[in-house]
């Protein structure tokens, strides 16, 4: 007994410094989509952090010190790129750890915004994100993304925790194959709604319209904090008349303030679609939830008519 007893605290030591290391390895995302595909990876070995919270905008969030101590000390950290997160990269500097910039990874089908993308009257200094031939940073609206986006992460959690290296890449397959399966969905609900008119106010979504055969009629491209002349209204108010029956949809949480003056007494619904999911729980499958309720609103406002 006292011979096994030296053996049996070494394996015990053993396994507590191995765990202890995979707890170690941390992971943040700038945004929530990125977390939820960090989730899939992670799914049974732990949980990603996320540095915006809910109803954050990635395109002006102001870090807080906290916020910028949490950048410096993780093990990995994802984020979109300097197209959408235009707070982080002077913050990434003084990283030293691994960091993604996803729109940069091989095998990304990224988006350009077109020299027309814009439908409204005056350029607005503030929608800097959109200029014509900027890429669109929209990117994790595209399955295809998502695919290539969680093959990485589990790649370098493979390297950073060996240990649970085969579980990470057995969560990002059985990932791909549940967007094989949801891309399938999709393209059902949506087959309907192919030839039906709606707006947005912010051009988020093209590649989820350019997966599943959608095209939105025109884009209220204007900054929350700047409201438009009254011609500038005037101009949209006439563009939904030509239209009739429509849908004008905005993001949450806030709905820009011209939308009530610009649908009144039109045949327009108001609705919302969520591009960022903020308060979709960090699972396995919050990305496809994500994604599902995206088709099921467009689909339901303009069946709705």
């Amino acid at each position: 007994m006292s011979r096994l007893f030296p053996v049996f605290v070494v394996f015990v030591t053993s396994l507590f410094i191995a765990g202890a290391a995979q707890a170690d390895v941390k992971v943040l995302t700038s945004i929530k989509p990125l977390q939820l595909i960090a989730a899939a990876v992670q799914d049974g070995v732990a949980v990603p952090e996320v540095l915006l919270p809910p109803g954050a905008s990635p395109h002006n969030f102001a870090l807080r010190p906290s916020d910028v101590r949490r950048v410096q000390s993780v093990d990995l950290l994802y984020w979109i790129g300097p197209d959408m997160e235009t707070f982080l990269p002077r913050v990434l500097k003084n990283r030293t750890a691994t960091t993604v910039a996803v729109q940069d990874l091989p095998g990304m089908q990224l988006r350009r915004f077109a020299e027309d993308s814009h439908s409204h009257a005056d350029e607005d200094e503030h929608d800097h994100d959109h200029r014509p031939g900027s890429v669109d940073a929209h990117l994790w609206l595209s399955t295809v993304n998502a695919r290539v986006i969680a093959a990485r992460m589990a790649s370098d959690l493979a390297s950073a925790d060996p240990a649970n290296a085969a579980r990470y890449q057995s969560n990002a397959k059985a990932f791909a194959a549940r967007l094989d399966a949801l891309d399938a969905r999709l393209k059902t609900r949506l087959a309907g709604i192919g030839d039906k008119p709606y707006f947005v106010f912010h051009e988020a979504f093209d590649y989820f319209e350019a997966a599943y055969g959608l095209k939105h009629a025109g884009v209220f491209s204007v900054a929350a904090e700047v409201q438009p002349g009254a011609q500038h209204v005037a101009a949209m108010r006439t563009r939904l008349q030509e239209v009739g029956k429509t849908c004008v949809f905005s993001e949450p949480p806030l709905r820009p303030r011209l939308a009530e003056t610009l649908v009144a007494g039109l045949p327009v619904k108001l609705a919302e679609l969520d591009a960022l999911g903020g308060y979709t729980p960090a699972t396995a499958q919050g990305y496809e939830q994500v994604l599902e309720k995206l088709g099921n609103d467009l689909a339901g406002c303009l069946e709705s008519l």
